[in-house]
């Protein structure tokens, strides 16, 4: 007999099962504040005798290698992120729950049907579908707050991609539909579950929702404008007067201090980041140093990344970092920081205004003092905007590594 406990399903004793993962496409959804958010999952065998899933929004195709079946259920580690999916496996379906395992009781429904590849349903009758692509200056509205934002939206037919941007980053990959009148995106990447819905006036604006999580809701409105834009990436994040340089000593993952004036860092041009590993657009960003710094790191340049983390406690975030860093084959230095609270991350560099935004990256030159501060991240989800920021960066890189000492 195997002993299953679940709060969602009961706890009961069972005798083995011969129920098999079907390898091919599932449709999965998550239930979160009377919503249904869904998402494609592939199954696919190994090279051994396992089974891989990778997690699809619209471009995206994330590898979820770390799956375990025991009789008939499964157990999907999602990449980087401490969160699961534990599930029954039943014939053409999965039942269970995606848990995120740093927070208490997080758990939210979670379903999979075999065979299904469409992500919303199809429009019952819809003659004319209303156009949604475009760019458009946005704003977010929760409890009398406002937030700007810009979304690109790309149609064809009746499928729809895009994103929405904001001066501290991206929400990545969005894909959906027009179904009866009404624009329907979702992404789910492991840690963070996003929907938004809306409908066009006959002017032309739009009117919609946003579901995040357990709890997270906001109205939003967005008006199709290609002037829209957002404050300055390199203005929002800044050294207090009196300061041309920033200082930290933080542990390694093993426990080894490290320090911006280390040796191994005179005289270089030094990249920091601050990122977290729950972090989705931190990832994105991580992904672009790793491949920038194999290509780069022999020419005076090093990396440091500064890790806040969901708690504030050393061997938590460390064992977080080391699987991260495994995970994405990263090569360059990574300390941990502290707690991914911003008002803490601001105390352990006071020579900042203050913390904005994860990731926010740091330039410093050769000197030691600090060049440009670029607040936020745009990833590749964001299209052009993700191709500016590579060629930003790689100017910036250039003229420090062109510049003397002095």
């Amino acid at each position: 007999m195997f002993l299953i406990c679940s709060s969602l399903l009961g706890c009961f004793a069972r005798k083995e099962s011969n129920e098999i993962l079907k390898t091919g496409t599932w449709r999965a959804t998550l239930e979160i504040q009377g919503q249904m958010v869904p998402f494609i999952l592939e199954c696919r065998k190994d090279d051994g005798d396992g089974y891989d899933f990778y997690l699809q929004n619209a471009g995206e195709r994330l590898l979820l290698d770390e799956v375990t079946i025991t009789n008939d259920s499964v157990d999907i580690g999602l990449h980087i992120f401490d969160a699961n999916i534990k599930a029954r496996i039943h014939g053409d379906t999965l039942k269970g729950l995606f848990i995120k395992n740093f927070a208490a009781d997080y758990e939210i429904p979670f379903r999979a049907v075999y065979g299904q590849s469409y992500r919303f349903e199809k429009a019952t009758e819809q003659k004319d579908t209303p156009d949604f692509g475009g760019k458009y200056r946005v704003e977010f509205v929760h409890e009398g707050d406002t937030t700007e934002a810009i979304a690109l939206f790309q149609q064809f037919g009746d499928s729809v991609t895009g994103t929405f941007l904001t001066k501290t980053g991206d929400y990545r990959f969005l894909e959906g539909n027009v179904s009866n009148g009404l624009l329907n995106l979702s992404t789910f990447d492991g840690n963070y579950i996003y929907l938004f819905k809306a409908a066009k006036d006959p002017d032309g604006k739009l009117k919609g929702e946003f579901y995040s999580g357990k709890a997270w809701y906001e109205t939003w409105v967005a008006v199709k404008d290609e002037n829209a834009s957002l404050p300055d990436a390199e203005a929002l994040t800044y050294l207090k007067e009196g300061y041309d340089r920033i200082d930290f000593t933080f542990p390694d993952v093993s426990g080894k201090m490290v320090s911006l004036t280390d040796e191994k860092y005179k005289g270089k041009v030094v990249i920091i980041q601050l990122l977290g590993t729950w972090c989705p657009n931190c990832m994105d960003e991580t992904i672009f140093l790793v491949d920038w710094y194999r290509r780069n790191k022999e020419r005076d340049v090093e990396i440091i990344g500064l890790a806040y983390e969901r708690k504030a406690d050393f061997a938590y975030a460390s064992e977080r970092v080391k699987k991260m860093v495994k995970r994405m084959g990263v090569g360059y230095d990574i300390v941990i920081a502290g707690s991914e609270n911003k008002e803490e991350a601001s105390k352990t560099l006071p020579m900042l205004n203050k913390v904005i935004a994860f990731p926010t990256t740091i330039f410093v030159g050769k000197d030691g003092k600090v060049k440009k501060i670029h607040t936020g991240f745009s990833g590749p989800g964001t299209g052009m905007y993700y191709d500016q920021f590579i060629q930003r960066f790689d100017e910036t890189v250039n003229e420090l590594l062109m510049s003397n000492l002095n």
